[in-house]
């Protein structure tokens, strides 16, 4: 059973920064793939970044490229989705997620999530 807690979320001003923290509990290094997704407002959930079981593999997707990047912290079993050079369009609740065959927007774990709110 793996439990996933994110933090970090908040209101920002487009441009802002905001660094977004999934603290897992369970086993999950080497174990399953790690990311993040996101669901805006009347909007279907959207794959954001992730990497593979290994810690290699990083995914990003084409809206976020250039200005996210995601990393982990092993030994505090924690995953990090540095969040640059934000847009409107970036508000939506962010979810961590965990799969034992890659992220996606279905996924074998998920956390609660964490709002952000970037403002125009």
């Amino acid at each position: 059973q793996v439990q996933l807690v994110e933090s970090g979320g908040g209101l920002v001003p487009a441009g802002g920064s905001l660094r977004l923290s999934c603290a897992a509990s369970g086993r999950t290094c080497g174990s399953y793939a790690m990311g993040w997704f996101r669901q805006a407002p009347g909007k279907e959930p959207e794959f954001v970044a992730s990497f593979g079981r290994s810690g290699g593999n990083t995914v990003y997707a084409d809206s976020v490229k250039g200005r996210f990047t995601i990393s982990r912290d092993n030994p505090r079993n924690t995953v990090y989705l540095q969040m640059n050079s934000l847009k409107p369009e970036d508000t939506a609740v962010y979810y961590c997620a965990a799969d034992r065959w890659g992220v996606g927007v279905v996924n074998d774990y998920s956390g609660q999530g964490t709002q952000v709110t970037v403002s125009s």
